[in-house]
Formats: C-alpha cells, structure tokens, sequence
C-alpha cells in the first residue's frame, strides 16, 4: 500500500511576496503539510472550490483535514455576530462546510483542527461562543495549555495521557453538534475535542498539532486513512 494521500482545505488570500507582483494566493501555514508528511501521509492543498465540488474532490482523496484559521460567521449557526468577532469568510466557510459534509457522507476519515474543529460542530446544527478569554495571551503567538482526555474517547485511544498542546483560539464549542461527543477538555472546562462515533474515523482538536511534536493525532489520522 501506498502513503494516504490527506488533503489539507487553504484559504485565499492577497500575498505580496511573489517577485515583483502582489497576486492573490492560495495560502497554507507549511507546519500543515509537514505534519501530514512525517506522520506518513501524502499531502494534497485543497484551495476555495464550488462548494458542488466538494464531494467528487473527497472521492479523491483517502483523509481530509480541515485547517485552522478565521472566525466562522455566526450566521451559519444562526446567531448575531459579536463585536469581538472577526470579519467573515464566506468563501471559505461554504468550502470547508462542503468538505466536511462530503467526508461525513462518504466516509472518509476527517480532521478538524481549531477552525475545522469549529466548523464540523457548525456543520452538525452546533452552535460557537463568539468569544472566551485566557486562551490567547499575546496577539500572533502560540501558547501551552494542558488538555485531559475523556477515558475511552476515539482521542484518548491516541493520546491516552494529559498533555500540552500549542493553542491559539478565541472562541470554542458552545452546544454540540448532533452525535458529536466530547473526547478531550481544558482545566476551565473548555471543550477541546470532539468526535462524532461511528464506523468513519471523525475528529475535531482545538489546538494546533501542526506547531507541535506530537504527530499521535496525525499518525491516527493517516492509520485511519491506510
């Protein structure tokens, strides 16, 4: 058998650093596919597509991981937006919403990480708080901050342990998805994993295991994907 080929959603965004051109670029922090890469996988960016496209791209590929990122608009979990949140990303959450509901559908094993872990809740009719405090302590850097898994969690079974994950978050899920369960927490009682039971491998964490050494949660990912 050959490496899983994982794909990784991007985003759009204006980029300056092409040469002597400032073009629009398909954008995804490199820790993504290195981690996918040294947990054994092949990794694929999956730009902003047409959301009818999402399922045929799934059929494609053997995971998906859906990356960190923007607020989701709280519109999609019908709610008023908070001043403390950040400016929408339509694009992107039609996309990324799309990607989740064809991994559901079809399958395939799924990834959710901060945003994604975020948008699958979304996905599931749960609801976001638009804002926590004490989970960012400076504006661009990544903290630590312990997380306890829940005994016999599809989260536990990778890392059975508490551990230190580098996190950067503002906002969390506030009522789950349906089917979702909660596999992991923080010691305020956020909740950081979650996981939807079944016969298909789905995952969502709140950190960020990219900015990280600890691969247990990819090298489940890409098990699930062989």
């Amino acid at each position: 058998m050959g490496r899983p080929l994982i794909g990784v959603s991007t985003y759009l965004e204006s980029a300056a650093r092409w040469g002597v051109w400032e073009l629009e670029a398909a954008l995804l922090p490199a820790g993504y596919p290195r981690l996918v890469q040294r947990a054994g996988g092949l990794a694929a960016m999956l730009p902003p597509d047409d959301p009818a496209q999402a399922a045929a791209t799934v059929a494609r590929l053997d995971g998906v991981v859906v990356a960190g990122g923007p607020d989701v608009d709280p519109g999609r979990y019908g709610t008023e937006r908070s001043p403390r949140t950040g400016p929408p990303s339509p694009e992107r959450d039609a996309w990324e919403l799309a990607l989740i509901r064809a991994a559901l559908d079809s399958g395939t094993p799924l990834l959710g990480i901060c945003r994604g872990m975020q948008l699958l809740n979304v996905a599931l009719g749960g609801t976001l708080l638009q804002h926590i405090d004490g989970h960012v302590k400076d504006v661009g850097v990544f903290g630590r901050h312990e997380v306890t898994p829940v005994a016999g969690s599809l989260y536990a079974g990778a890392v059975p342990e508490v551990s230190a994950v580098p996190t950067y978050h503002h906002q969390a899920v506030d009522r789950l998805g349906e089917g979702l369960l909660v596999s992991a927490h923080a010691a305020d009682g956020t909740v950081e994993a979650v996981e939807l039971p079944g016969p298909a491998w789905v995952l969502g964490v709140q950190w960020h295991p990219e900015m990280g050494e600890d691969l247990r949660v990819m090298h489940a990912l890409v098990r699930a994907a062989s």
